[in-house]
């Protein structure tokens, strides 16, 4: 390798570990890494910015829109209520009626979008019914994923590929990626409802009433003020009579913790009772006279006065307070509202957090005053706030049908538009009709046309923009023909099967750990370059980085619905790894196997009659 290319490589691997760190956001670093590579000479400026005018980049700056058209509607809040059932059921029923109808809902709209939608739905149920909600929310993150991986415009990552191709002068259908996505889904979905029992967290049972009441969420800590009607009152068996609705599981005095036993405890100016509770429950805690939470024993007494509600929210990338602590990031003073509790890596905090740092995915239960949704509910520092859509001006029944009838009309516009005649020389291809679904969309106003670009996640298009640069790099650099010289070595003797599983496990690796989008581009110039060193069709390449890419199952951070989940659901990192790793591998398998036999016919050889 000469100079160049092992410049490009080490300048790779180094953008490698700044996505894999989240030192910086993945726009910005690949569009870093482009600037670099421009101003050394590797790629021009117009290979610089010509992933900005791509096809496949703006196509899916267009399915943002798309979606948040028929997320606003309603339609999706309708059909998973129909979904879940009105009754208590076995977890293996839940998953049974709702992956299925998920998947096929993913296959078709922004995985983020579903999830958003319906990961507060389905915790709200599960809440109601008793259900354990870490038996339901990875699969329904694993669920999206698996149906992107169905259609063309299931994923951002499907369109990446499919904007790489047409770059090089090569086309893909909307269901060309089927033939192996469809066979993945289905396994992979039977995988699930078989193995949720076992791979997946179970609930823990922290603290239970007398009557075997459902496990607590939170633990809350309220101190008892001076002169507070709760001096002197008794606890007896976590019962005390100033408390209706909630019991108290331990009292800390003086820094030592008193447990709750069948012996009476006085309580004492300055206690901390620890009172197990949900987040509904904290509004009637905090206006019970004689306490304060602790966690806002420093607020502005006003604020407490006419604060009544409580949302949850998601810090997303673009929150300005990453990797700062309370104290060095006001928190209250910025969004009018104060934290209760943080959930981070599956802990729960509710006090003493003044240094805890915010992280991309940490769940805040904040107390507001109500502006705090009118004034932030779309913006995008928030991944998720709980019970937005009561906020809503709610639509009428025919918008409803309006949205669901535009988006059937572009798939299956997409689908039948390669068949169509050209008119005036246009093609009529998934950007054609994905642009009519978006001018449709804004004429029946589905969405805030003032607001748009809230909903257009910038720093996604910009990674997917500057992802094509850096592909140029390695192509002109000859990195990806290296790598694709050695994948084919490495995998020589076991024919077929061992290119595809080589390519696919390096994309897949890549993919766990910096974004979906960043790994496919950088996998695409190997896979071109495969098929060119062998003589053969690349398609068959394409769709393997296309299923590599995005089938991450193994980390919450390789995949933003995870990293969702992962908040909601209050999983560990370890959760991901026992149950996506599996799945992961089943997903490798089956594109290991049937991308030979359905393109090549073979698992061992390659017949001539597909080599150019």
């Amino acid at each position: 390798m000469g100079f160049e290319a092992i410049f490009v490589l080490c300048t790779i691997v180094a953008m490698l570990i700044v996505l894999a760190t989240d030192r910086m956001r993945p726009g910005l670093t690949l569009l870093l890494v482009a600037i670099i590579f421009m101003a050394l000479g590797i790629i021009s400026p117009k290979e610089m910015i010509q992933g900005f005018s791509n096809k496949g980049m703006i196509t899916v700056a267009i399915l943002f829109l798309v979606s948040e058209g028929v997320r606003r509607s309603g339609a999706l809040d309708y059909l998973i209520k129909l979904i879940l059932p009105q009754k208590k059921t076995s977890v293996f029923s839940v998953q049974l009626r709702m992956l299925p109808i998920v998947a096929i809902i993913s296959s078709l709209l922004n995985n983020t979008a579903i999830v958003v939608i319906f990961a507060p739905i389905i915790k709200k149920w599960a809440e109601f019914f008793k259900m354990p909600i870490k038996k339901l929310l990875i699969p329904l993150s694993y669920a999206t994923i698996l149906g992107g991986t169905c259609t063309l415009i299931g994923t951002s990552t499907n369109l990446v590929v499919y904007g790489m191709m047409q770059d090089n002068g090569y086309d893909m259908s909307m269901f060309e990626i089927s033939k192996i996505g469809v066979i993945a889904l289905c396994v992979g979905l039977i995988f699930i409802l078989l193995s949720s029992r076992f791979l997946l967290p179970k609930e823990k049972e922290k603290v239970r009433k007398k009557n075997n009441e459902e496990t607590k969420e939170f633990y809350f800590e309220f101190i008892i003020n001076n002169n507070s009607p709760f001096i002197g009152n008794k606890v007896i068996q976590g019962h005390c009579s100033l408390l209706a609705q909630n019991d108290i599981a331990a009292i800390k005095r003086k820094g030592d913790f008193i447990a709750i036993s069948d012996k009476e405890i006085i309580l004492e100016e300055g206690d901390i009772l620890m009172i197990p509770g949900r987040s509904i429950h904290i509004e009637n805690l905090t206006k019970t006279d004689g306490i304060t939470l602790s966690s806002i024993k420093n607020a502005d007494p006003e604020f407490i006065k006419r604060a009544d509600k409580v949302v949850e929210v998601v810090l997303a990338p673009r929150f300005p307070g990453l990797r700062k602590t309370l104290k060095e990031f006001d928190f209250n003073r910025k969004y009018g509202a104060s934290i209760i509790a943080i959930k981070k890596d599956g802990k729960t905090i509710t006090s003493d957090f003044e240094n805890v740092k915010f992280e991309e995915g940490d769940d805040l239960l904040l107390l507001t005053d109500g502006s705090f949704i009118s004034a932030w509910g779309e913006s995008s520092v928030f991944h998720l706030i709980s019970d937005v859509s009561e906020y809503e001006a709610p639509m009428q029944k025919s918008r409803k049908w309006a949205a669901l009838i535009i988006l059937v009309l572009m798939v299956a516009g997409a689908t039948c538009g390669e068949y169509l005649p050209k008119i005036n020389g246009v093609k009529l291809d998934m950007f054609y009709f994905s642009a009519l679904a978006l001018f449709a969309m804004t004429l029946f106003k589905l969405f805030p046309a003032k607001k748009y670009t809230k909903f257009i996640s910038w720093d996604v298009l910009i990674a997917i923009a500057s992802a094509f640069a850096v592909s140029a790099a390695m192509q002109n650099s000859g990195i990806a023909d290296s790598i694709a010289n050695s994948l084919i070595n490495i995998s020589d003797s076991l024919g077929p099967v061992g290119m595809i599983a080589a390519l696919y496990f390096v994309t897949a690796i890549v993919t766990e750990f910096i974004t979906n989008n960043a790994a496919a581009a950088l996998a695409f110039p190997v896979a071109l370059a495969m098929a060119n060193n062998l003589g053969i069709d690349p398609m068959p390449f394409f769709i393997t980085v296309c299923m590599a890419a995005s089938a991450s199952f193994s980390t919450p951070i390789g995949y933003q619905t995870n990293l969702i989940v992962q908040s909601i659901g209050g999983y560990k990192f370890m959760d991901f790894i026992k149950a996506g790793v599996p799945l992961s591998i089943i997903c490798w398998a089956i594109t290991t196997i049937f991308v030979p036999l359905i393109y090549w016919g073979s698992l061992t050889d390659i017949p001539t009659n597909i080599i150019p």
